[in-house]
């Protein structure tokens, strides 16, 4: 691909995400895949910001349409292969590491993704793992529906483990720690724990014989212990800048029954000591996960340092953001309770139910994330670029329907009842796939197009006939009277229709989702509008969870059908 081409790819990409390329973020992305170009870069500027004024002439439909041979391009160049220190093919174990403490959303998926498609890149394996050790916050509920998401989405996993299950194995790691005087048992309060670790001051519980901190670890693992009371933590390090090693917590008391264990446990381990043992003992290579964890990574090797257990390799990626949405369940569990989403399978939630429900594909989604890669440089796509990954991997196979909204009656008279099929998948050519589509001498037009019509007008009804508009009668209702036109009409206006034939127009809803927030951060209050009116009969054969296409609409997922209604929800 030549240097000018390559400007133009990123910077079409620049504009899709954006809303308009801008030279300094194409720049960076052209030297990295053209790395001749820094031989001169006053041209290739020059270069650049030509082709970057360009593009920013181009509409938005005409960004989407040139950006697709550069997409076609790049499936066919292959996926990149990821390189990180110590893979070796036939070798690398990866893992996902979720907290059955709600559901899966954006952020986790490109977490999955990831770890599973480097592990596949080098045929090797990833693990599903989940890390339940706080019987406080988890629930077999967001067990059962964590597996649900990642099957939807298509992730074959090597093994599903549990980390409660090897609550005993953790707790012998636990008193290991103890015996080899790298941890104690703290009955500090909480508040003055704080305070310790704040000033850089060693707790006094450092110093008990060891007799005595054993003894307090047993009353911990026996039950014996009140929550609050005592914890077990790392001799770490209480000079460190890296406050997460001053004596970071290992073991806390939580008497909450286990959703699968029960009471059989009331010592717990922290996500710091159960991810890094458990990874070592399932032999796990490569550690992948989010830059938030970027600073606990030396508690990571300290704590197998400590216990002489094999290091896996740990990786930290840029986190997912996403603009116009929330990636936390801190900020949409809220919405949720004040009644402001219905539920977390919402279609305006980045949850994967909400993705689901809204008619977002497996695939998109896979593209979306693994498209990001392994990247520790934060970014902001927005949820657009996912939606138009979607559109463009719907719109060869998606059956297509008519549908008007606030509809008004246009009568054609002289017109006898009669059928006519009509190609289902339209990219398709010469599909033997039809619909048979009913019309009689009235039919149904969109409020929008009725308005637009003026008497004396000729206009087109899709794939039929012309129609001129005679009369508007404005009665009880609005209806539009007109006459069959002759057949060499000519008319440059195409109008959507649904039959009038009783029995062949459906009541028919579509949900239109927006962004979940405002431009100011906060819930977006029109975030949900419901467009009501007709759709054709023969969507009533649709299945609900079908996606097709409403000519002039939009793609549509079908959410429910109750009798002869039906409510879609608006892909985007």
């Amino acid at each position: 691909m030549e240097l000018r081409e390559i400007i133009r790819k990123f910077a079409l990409k620049n504009a899709l995400g954006y809303g308009k390329a801008f030279a300094g973020a194409v720049v960076g992305k052209v030297v990295a895949e053209f790395p001749d170009a820094k031989k001169d870069m006053k041209s290739t500027m020059n270069a650049i910001q030509e082709i970057v004024g360009q593009v920013n002439h181009l509409t938005k439909e005409q960004v989407e349409e040139e950006l697709k041979k550069y997409e076609f391009k790049h499936k066919e160049e292959g996926p990149k292969v990821w390189h990180l220190e110590g893979a070796e093919k036939g070798k690398v174990v990866t893992r996902f590491l979720p907290e059955p403490n709600g559901y899966l959303h954006l952020g986790h998926a490109k977490a999955a993704m990831l770890s599973w498609e480097f592990a596949r890149q080098w045929q090797g394996k990833c693990k599903l793992r989940f890390d339940d050790t706080n019987p406080e916050t988890e629930k077999l509920e967001y067990a059962n529906a964590i597996q649900e998401d990642l099957d939807w989405l298509g992730i074959g996993f090597a093994g599903v483990s549990f980390t409660s299950d090897v609550m005993p194995r953790l707790q012998q790691f636990g008193k290991k720690l103890l015996i080899l005087g790298r941890a104690y048992i703290c009955t500090c309060k909480p508040e003055e724990m704080n305070q310790n670790r704040y000033e850089k001051k060693a707790c006094a519980c450092r110093e008990r014989k060891d007799g005595e901190q054993v003894m307090l670890w047993q009353a911990m693992v026996e039950g014996k212990a009140e929550k609050g009371k005592m914890v077990l933590r790392l001799k770490g390090d209480m000079q460190s800048q890296n406050t997460v090693m001053r004596d970071p917590t290992l073991f806390r008391v939580i008497q909450t029954p286990h959703y699968r264990q029960g009471e059989k446990y009331q010592a717990w381990p922290t996500y710091d000591f159960e991810v890094s043992i458990s990874d070592s003992l399932e032999d796990i290579t490569h550690a992948l996960r989010s830059k938030e964890y970027e600073l606990r990574d030396e508690l990571y090797y300290a704590i197998l340092n400590a216990v002489n257990l094999p290091k896996p390799y740990v990786y930290d990626f840029a986190r997912l953001n996403i603009k116009g949405t929330a990636l936390s369940k801190r900020f949409l569990k809220p919405l949720i309770e004040q009644g402001k989403v219905n539920d977390w399978d919402d279609p305006r939630l980045p949850t994967l139910r909400g993705l689901r429900r809204r008619g977002i594909l497996p695939e998109a989604i896979k593209e979306f994330v693994l498209g990001l890669g392994l990247s520790k440089q934060e970014s902001f796509p927005t949820f657009e670029q996912l939606l138009h990954i979607n559109r463009r991997l719907l719109d060869p196979v998606a059956e297509h329907y008519f549908f008007v909204e606030n509809p008004v009656k246009l009568s054609v008279y002289g017109l006898q009842e009669q059928r006519r099929q009509s190609i289902l998948i339209p990219k398709k050519g010469n599909s033997k796939d039809k619909r048979n589509i009913g019309y009689a001498n009235s039919c149904y037009v969109s409020g929008t197009d009725a308005a637009s019509l003026k008497e004396g007008e000729v206009v087109r009804l899709k794939e039929l006939f012309a129609v001129k508009i005679n009369e508007r009668k404005m009665e009880n209702r609005e209806e539009i009277v007109g006459e069959l036109a002759s057949a060499d009409a000519q008319t440059s206006k195409v109008i959507q229709w649904v039959s009038g034939e009783e029995g062949e127009a459906m009541g028919c809803t579509v949900i239109e989702v927006g962004n979940l927030l405002d431009e100011k951060g906060d819930f977006n209050e029109d975030s949900w509008k419901e467009r009501k009116g007709y759709c054709e009969k023969t969507c009533l054969e649709l299945k609900e969870g079908q996606i097709v296409q409403f000519e002039r609409v939009g793609f549509c997922r079908l959410d429910k059908k109750e009798g002869n209604q039906l409510t879609f929800v608006l892909s985007g």
